[in-house]
C-alpha cells in the first residue's frame, strides 16, 4: 500500500495546506502538522473518523476558522484566507452537507442571493432565470429555475448548491457528505457532473464516510486520524480494508453479520395514518404495518416523502390527523413522551446536537437523562452519585465512547462519539421498541460499525426494531423486511430483503414503481 508523498518537483496544486495546526482556546488539537496537497482538476477524497479533523481543515480553507499555525497556499499564492468571502474571492466554493438554502425562494433567488442583478431594492427575476439556466447548461447541471426549493426534489437541491458555488466563481469545490440523501440513481448523476466538472479543469474536495464512492468516483485521498495525517495515496492502490484500517486504526468488518430473524408477536401497530403539514401538503396518506419482536424493519426513502413525519408521530411531537398507533396493544395517541418511554419506546432521533443531547451538560447527565428518577439512583430526595457514576461509567465503557471522563461535556465530543452517547442511554433504556431514525448518518466507520452490530443484537434479544435511513446500503443490509415510501404512502413492501439490488429500490424510492396497493396493505399487516 504506497504512500504517495505530498510534494513533487513540477506538479500544479491549487491547493497546497503546509503544516496546518489549530489549537482551539480550551486546548483541544484539532489539527496538528497537517498537510493537504490537491491537483488541479483531480476529485481528491478527505477521509478520517468524525472528530479527525476533516471540518476543522475544510473550515480553514473556506475562511471560517483560521489556523494557529501553517501556511495556505492557492494557486501559488500564500494567503490569508479570513472569511469565507476572502475564500469565494480566491475561487473556492463550499458546499455544506446541510443544504443553506431558502425554501420559500425559488431555485433562481437563491443561486443569486447575495449578489446582484437587483431592480430597486428586489432581486430581477428575469435576470435571476437568465442566469441560472446558462450556468445549469454551461455544467449540465439541470435544475427548473422558477421552482420554489421547498417544492424539489433533494438531489436538484444538491445541483443548486454546486451551482450556487460556481455562479460565484469557484474553480475549487469542497463537497461535504455530498450524496447522504440521495438515491443510487441521483448519485450517479451526480457523479457523471463532477467527472464532467473535472474534465474542464475544476478541483474538487471530496467528504464522504461512504467508501464504495470514494473508490468510484476520486483520483487521490488523504487520510487524517486524530488531527494528523495518515498519509496521502492513489485511490487505485489501496483497497477498502486498508482505508478503514488507516481512519480506525484497526480492522473493520464492513458488511453487517446478523441470524435470519424470528419475529414473533406485534409490538407496534399502525393503521390508516394521515398528516398534512402546515402548507398543506399532505405527508402521511394511510400508513399501515406491524412491527414484531425480534425484527428489524427498514423504511427506506428520499427525504421529504413522509419519514421525519412518521416518527414525530411514533414519538409525540406531533400529532397525526387520522389513524391509530398502539405498542404492545395499548394506544399511543396522545401520549407524552415520558409516557412512551414508560411504556419501554426508545428513540435515536435524526437530528442528535437538536434532540439527541444537552450539549452543554456532562456525557453523565445526558446517560441518565431518561432515568434520574429511578429509585437506583436516588437516596430519598436526593440523588445516589456513587451510583449515577458507575452507572454512566460502565456506559461509557459498554459503548466505547472516547472521553476523558463521564463528567466531560457531551458537546466537546465528536459527532460519532455523540452518537454513542445516545444511542448507550436509548439501547439501556429496556426498551420493547427502538425507533432509529438516521442512526448512522454523519459518523465514521467505526462509530457506525458499533452501532449496526449493536441494532442486530438487540433485535435479536427480542427487541423490535424500527429503522429510518437515508442510507440505501445501510437500510437493505440491516433490515429483515423493508419499507419504501415514497410522497406519503408506501410504494412497496418487502418481506425478504436479501435479493433487493439498489437500482430497483431506488425505481420505487422515485415513484418510477408502486406495487399493488391492495397486495401491500395485505403483506405489511395480515
Amino acid at each position: 500500500m504506497p504512500n504517495e508523498q505530498t510534494a513533487h518537483l513540477g506538479e500544479e496544486y491549487v491547493v497546497q495546506m503546509k503544516g496546518i495546526t489549530k489549537v482551539y482556546p480550551n486546548g483541544v488539537a484539532a489539527n496538528q502538522n497537517v498537510d493537504l496537497f490537491v491537483r488541479k482538476g483531480e476529485i481528491h477524497a478527505l477521509m478520517g473518523e468524525n472528530g479527525a479533523g476533516k471540518s476543522t481543515l475544510m473550515k480553514m480553507l473556506f475562511g471560517l476558522e483560521q489556523p494557529t499555525s501553517g501556511e495556505i497556499v492557492i494557486n501559488g499564492e500564500p494567503l490569508n484566507l479570513s472569511s469565507p468571502s476572502v475564500a469565494i474571492a480566491h475561487g473556492i466554493g463550499m458546499v455544506h452537507q446541510h443544504f443553506m438554502l431558502v425554501p420559500s425562494l425559488t431555485v433562481a433567488e437563491n443561486m443569486v442571493l447575495g449578489m446582484v442583478p437587483k431592480k430597486a431594492m428586489f432581486i430581477d427575476k428575469a435576470k435571476s432565470i437568465e442566469i441560472t439556466r446558462e450556468y445549469a447548461e454551461r455544467f449540465n447541471l439541470h435544475v427548473e429555475p422558477e421552482a420554489k426549493v421547498a417544492d424539489i426534489p433533494v438531489g436538484m437541491k444538491q445541483k443548486v448548491e454546486i451551482l450556487k458555488a460556481l455562479v460565484r466563481g469557484a474553480k475549487i469545490l469542497i463537497l461535504d457528505e455530498p450524496t447522504a440523501v440521495l438515491t443510487t440513481q441521483e448519485t450517479r448523476e451526480l457523479f457523471k457532473e463532477l467527472i464532467h466538472l473535472k474534465e474542464q479543469g475544476y478541483t474538487i474536495i471530496f467528504i464522504s464516510h461512504k467508501l464504495n464512492e470514494i473508490m468510484e468516483i476520486t483520483d487521490r485521498l488523504t487520510i487524517l486520524r486524530g488531527g494528523r495525517s495518515m498519509g496521502v495515496y492513489n485511490t487505485k492502490d489501496v483497497t477498502k480494508e486498508e482505508i478503514s484500517r488507516l481512519m480506525v486504526g484497526r480492522d473493520v468488518v464492513l458488511s453487517v453479520q446478523k441470524d435470519k430473524a424470528q419475529p414473533t408477536d406485534t409490538v407496534l401497530r399502525v393503521r390508516d395514518l394521515e398528516y398534512v403539514n402546515e402548507w398543506g401538503k399532505k405527508m402521511l396518506d394511510k400508513v399501515s404495518f406491524d412491527v414484531r419482536r425480534g425484527e428489524i424493519l427498514g423504511i427506506a426513502g428520499v427525504e421529504g416523502n413522509g419519514q421525519k413525519e412518521l416518527v414525530d408521530m411514533l414519538f409525540h411531537f406531533n400529532e397525526p390527523d387520522a389513524g391509530s398507533m398502539s405498542v404492545c396493544g395499548t394506544s399511543i395517541n396522545g401520549r407524552s413522551q415520558r409516557e412512551l418511554r414508560e411504556m419501554g419506546v426508545a428513540l435515536v432521533p435524526e437530528d442528535r446536537m437538536l434532540f439527541g443531547i444537552a450539549a452543554t451538560a456532562s456525557i453523565e447527565e445526558n446517560i441518565i437523562s431518561d432515568r434520574s428518577g429511578a429509585k437506583r439512583l436516588n437516596h430519598g430526595p436526593l440523588f445516589n452519585m456513587k451510583a449515577i457514576h458507575a452507572e454512566s461509567e460502565q456506559l461509557v465503557k459498554e459503548f466505547t465512547v472516547l472521553c476523558k471522563s463521564p463528567q466531560q461535556q457531551v458537546g466537546m465530543l465528536s459527532g460519532g462519539n455523540i452518537q454513542k452517547v445516545v444511542v448507550a442511554r436509548e439501547f439501556s433504556s429496556d426498551p420493547v421498541l427502538i425507533l432509529a431514525d438516521q442512526p448512522t448518518r454523519g459518523i465514521d466507520v467505526g462509530a457506525t460499525e458499533f452501532i449496526r452490530k449493536k441494532l442486530v443484537d438487540l433485535s435479536r434479544s427480542g427487541i423490535a426494531v424500527l429503522l429510518v435511513s437515508a442510507d440505501l446500503n445501510e437500510v437493505m443490509e440491516l433490515s429483515d423486511s423493508l419499507i419504501v415510501m415514497h410522497n406519503g404512502h408506501i410504494a412497496a413492501y418487502f418481506e425478504d430483503t436479501s435479493d433487493l439490488s439498489d437500482e430497483f429500490m431506488g425505481e420505487y424510492m422515485l415513484g418510477l414503481k408502486q406495487q399493488d396497493e391492495a397486495e401491500i396493505r395485505r403483506v405489511c399487516h395480515d
